[in-house]
């Protein structure tokens, strides 16, 4: 099984079980049908106005007289979806990876509500970075949370990279400011920002995130060069609730989408990228320091379109 297959697993089997029953039976797409995969489009969390696009799309793409094969009928949902999911970044090649470290120190602001998973990406993302040759630098500057500044420190010590904290309480910006500063004195290759995972006052969080990003400033002009969100796969429809919030608090450039293995709501993924434009850049499917993977949006989509389990 490869990596993605066991990231939409549950999905799969959820969504295609839907839409095999829909199709028994079958002998040309009416709109007892479209309803149908309607309902199995929703079910997976893809949300109300991405499923209704692909629905639109299906029907300018079949004749109700003609019959469509289920095999048919998943090529064309795959190509939909596909098309969706096809979030280009300006000037930065397909294959350059998820990063353009042409820019040196990288600097990555780390966005995400308490309990997603953010910092344990950060870890991870860090031990990945680190076992790619990269100089690494963390921030601690989610300082309202004491629990997270001692877990970022574990990845820290875990990934054998700096990391760079102040007391609890401290100055967001202030720890910001000094680990920007610290990995340019280092020549670090990315810097890490782990920020306040809290959404209790819109207000609050736009000020922070924006005193923040123009403390950086004062070290290195452009930063943050990438806004990374991250989300948990399995709370469906909050991560679009989330995803909103935070785009009207700061620039989202990129998201990390979470517990993807253990969830049936896996077209979240594809709901929040066709709604906010943004391109996933990671996805976890475990626990371990290993389970965060760079997302390839084809294998993704290959991956929930396979054969197997059709007819389980």
């Amino acid at each position: 099984m490869g990596i993605f297959d066991k990231g939409v697993q549950k999905t799969k089997r959820s969504f295609f079980e839907k839409l095999s029953r829909a199709v028994v039976g079958k002998s040309r797409v009416d709109d007892d049908l479209l309803d149908a995969i309607e309902e199995a489009l929703v079910a997976s969390d893809m949300g109300v106005d991405t499923t209704l696009k692909i629905i639109d799309n299906l029907e300018e793409r079949v004749h109700n007289d003609k019959y469509v094969s289920l095999d048919e009928l998943t090529d064309m949902l795959r190509d939909e979806i596909d098309r969706l999911m096809d979030v280009s970044e300006d000037g930065i090649p397909a294959n350059a990876g998820p990063f353009d470290f042409s820019k040196k120190p990288y600097v990555i602001m780390v966005v995400g509500v308490n309990g997603v998973g953010k910092t344990t990406t950060i870890g991870k993302l860090a031990s990945m970075l680190k076992a790619q040759g990269k100089k690494v630098v963390l921030g601690a500057a989610d300082t309202f949370r004491a629990a997270a500044v001692d877990q970022l420190t574990i990845w820290a010590e875990r990934a054998g990279v700096d990391i760079v904290k102040q007391a609890m309480g401290a100055d967001p910006a202030s720890v910001a400011f000094d680990t920007v500063k610290s990995a340019v004195a280092k020549g670090a290759d990315v810097v890490l920002i782990d920020t306040a995972g809290r959404l209790h006052n819109r207000i609050d969080l736009m000020n922070e995130l924006t005193k923040i990003r123009n403390v950086m400033r004062k070290v290195i002009p452009d930063a943050p060069h990438e806004v990374l969100l991250v989300l948990d796969a399995s709370t469906g429809q909050n991560a679009f609730q989330q995803a909103k919030e935070f785009a009207r608090a700061t620039d989202i450039t990129a998201l990390a989408v979470t517990k993807l293995d253990g969830t049936a709501k896996g077209g979240v993924v594809i709901g929040i990228v066709d709604q906010f434009k943004v391109p996933v850049k990671f996805i976890g499917i475990g626990e371990g320091v290993d389970d965060l993977k760079v997302f390839d949006r084809k294998e993704f989509v290959n991956s929930l379109f396979s054969k197997e389990d059709f007819n389980k």
